[in-house]
């Protein structure tokens, strides 16, 4: 991996490939793939935590967004490596906030920053409610402060 300014000490990092499905008609990655790239590193950290899609079944619970801020920097084309970072920098008995920040490859430029706000939820019933224990020690462990 190539040296990287990161905003925040110790990333969740996964390496993506912009390809042909990603451009749009203004011949760069449409801002909805990023939104997919979100869920993503969101994912493959949780996973890493050991809270995946099994764990919401098994608890009936999960976490959802709440809201989240967008920040479109640079513009990234076919063929760029980025690099998708994010970070736990928030989390209580109900609520998450991921921050996240993309860099292309080849320049180690940042081209995105994001934040997402997540509130744990009872799956059947949609409403929010503490999180179990195992989400809230795992991802407290996962903290880093912003």
């Amino acid at each position: 991996m190539p040296q990287v300014a990161w905003d925040l000490p110790h990333p969740h990092v996964e390496r993506v490939v912009v390809t042909s499905e990603h451009i749009d008609v203004m011949n760069h990655t449409n801002n909805v793939v990023y939104l997919r790239w979100l869920e993503l590193i969101a994912w493959q950290h949780s996973m890493s935590l050991e809270i995946g899609p099994e764990a919401f079944t098994q608890s009936g619970q999960g976490m959802v967004v709440r809201s989240h801020h967008l920040d479109y920097l640079q513009a990234t084309h076919l063929g760029d490596e980025v690099l998708l970072a994010t970070w736990v920098v928030h989390v209580d008995k109900l609520f998450l906030t991921r921050k996240y920040q993309f860099v292309r490859v080849a320049n180690g430029q940042t081209v995105f920053r994001g934040e997402s706000h997540f509130v744990s939820v009872d799956i059947e019933s949609g409403k929010p409610k503490r999180m179990p224990q195992h989400f809230l020690d795992a991802y407290s462990g996962a903290k880093v402060s912003a």
